[in-house]
């Protein structure tokens, strides 16, 4: 069975993220979600929040398990039985970071092969960050989440304006 690896924190899913998840899924017989525990990026919603999160959004999807891991992600495969790590190319941009990541992954494990992936244009733009951005100044962030994640979104935000 080929098993892929979708590493990321996940804070919020996003559209973009869900067209990597289904072009995995065309590729893999096992695609696992795997969502960073990583609290120093200090995300606005919890593990178990981001689980649950992704958990709804990819119930859909054929051959898609949702986890959690915390340390390092090449052990972490091995764990799993995987044989490579998915990740998402946007622009340009994020490539010399996340080429740096798959060359010290590589070094860590050579068995564990990286694969690039980029979702449709229209998503390249889209980022967590972003759309966080969007949804704390009231923009509708509806184009670029699924419905759990933007009503999640708005359950947050009113929570952040209560103080």
């Amino acid at each position: 069975m080929r098993t892929v690896i979708y590493p990321g924190s996940f804070d919020p899913l996003t559209n973009g993220h869900l067209d990597v998840a289904q072009r995995a899924v065309k590729l893999f017989d096992r695609v696992i979600i795997a969502v960073a525990k990583n609290e120093s990026k200090s995300p606005c919603f919890t593990l178990r929040e981001r689980l649950r999160l992704v958990k709804r959004c990819v119930k859909h999807m054929p051959n898609v398990e949702v986890d959690s891991f915390d340390g390092l992600l090449v052990e972490y495969v091995e764990e799993r039985g995987a044989q490579a790590i998915i990740r998402g190319l946007r622009a340009v941009s994020d490539f010399e970071f996340e080429f740096q990541l798959a060359l010290m992954n590589r070094k860590l494990n050579e068995r564990v092969e990286t694969i690039f992936m980029m979702p449709k244009d229209t998503y390249t733009f889209l980022s967590s960050r972003i759309v966080k951005e969007i949804a704390r100044l009231g923009g509708d962030v509806s184009a670029f989440v699924p419905p759990p994640v933007q009503a999640a979104l708005a359950a947050w935000l009113k929570d952040v304006r209560k103080g």
